[in-house]
């Protein structure tokens, strides 16, 4: 019935239709408030916070292995 020449037609003119149309600046629009509202929240990105975790982590076990040099210590100053 139809070719496909002709379905080439119609998709080529409903896709520039589509990029002419309002919807595309609507899309453009609210990614940029979007951007613009993240930038002023305070967020990290996944990547600083896992150097964070890992840091703090560490800081953790650090404190943890002192305080029992700590308490070694003072038991044998006071027996």
């Amino acid at each position: 019935m139809f070719n496909s020449k002709f379905f080439d037609e119609i998709s080529t003119k409903v896709s520039k239709a589509v990029a002419n149309s309002p919807a595309k600046d609507v899309e453009k629009n609210a990614r940029a408030l979007l951007a613009q509202g993240f930038t002023k929240l305070d967020l990290v990105t996944r990547e600083e916070f896992d150097v964070q975790t890992q840091l703090l982590s560490h800081t953790i076990d650090k404190l943890t292995a002192l305080e029992a040099r700590v308490a070694a210590l003072e038991a044998q100053r006071n027996p």
